[in-house]
């Protein structure tokens, strides 16, 4: 399935006030957590994959404004870590999770991503995450067992809300990063992929207008 902020509204969001595409070099930031079956891209399975679309606002603050999420069948011959499923608590055949291949699942993502990357003027979209190195693998792993030819995503470059914790709070840690900028954290509701996404881009929101604040305040301070 696919979950936006109402999961039965399908209107897409207007074209923003300002377009986002000449804040990051014509990137558009999305928000990505995936949960696995492992560490190993090419071997242990992709699970559960959420993206989290954020743009500007009327007053150029970033936002959340798009939520996606689908819960994914093991591809052919994967192997599931019993360690990893213990940890994110996913069980990969359980018929409630309604879950849809890789392929299907990843082009129920890359469709809003695209339509957001065209109405911000973006030529690519970014992979925005936690420690994303992990999850660019197992989506790039993914891209090429689905074949497909054109993803909306650059393949290596991303933004990491781990290292921009450490600038900003003083931590690393996601639940950490989290608490001390107010957002809280649900233990219990953690390595949901859509859960930590949305903590995620809550956080990458936070610092890049806590940036720009802070350089409207040197630019009045220093006319």
């Amino acid at each position: 399935m696919t979950q936006t902020e109402n999961p039965t509204d399908t209107t897409e969001p207007a074209m923003p006030a300002i377009p986002i595409a000449a804040r990051f070099r014509g990137y558009l930031p999305v928000v990505v957590d995936i949960e696995t079956a492992g560490f190993n891209p090419k071997k242990n399975a992709l699970l559960e994959i959420a993206a989290v679309i954020v743009e500007y606002d009327a007053q150029q603050n970033l936002i959340i404004t798009e939520r996606h999420h689908a819960h994914v069948t093991p591809f052919a011959h994967a192997e599931l870590d019993e360690s990893a499923l213990k940890f994110n608590g996913i069980d990969p055949y359980h018929p409630f999770r309604m879950a849809i291949s890789e392929r299907a699942a990843l082009d129920k993502i890359f469709k809003p991503v695209r339509k957001a990357m065209k109405r911000n003027q973006c030529t690519r979209a970014i992979l925005t995450g936690h420690n994303p190195a992990f999850d660019i693998s197992f989506l790039n792993a993914a891209i090429a067992r689905t074949q497909i030819k054109r993803s909306p995503f650059h393949p290596f470059s991303t933004f990491d809300t781990a290292t921009l914790g450490g600038l900003v709070y003083q931590q690393t840690v996601l639940a950490k990063i989290a608490e001390q900028a107010g957002f809280g954290w649900d233990s219990d509701s953690a390595h949901s992929a859509l859960y930590d996404a949305e903590k995620t881009a809550e956080i990458f929101c936070a610092i890049i207008n806590r940036w720009r604040a802070l350089e409207q305040l040197a630019k009045t301070n220093n006319p």
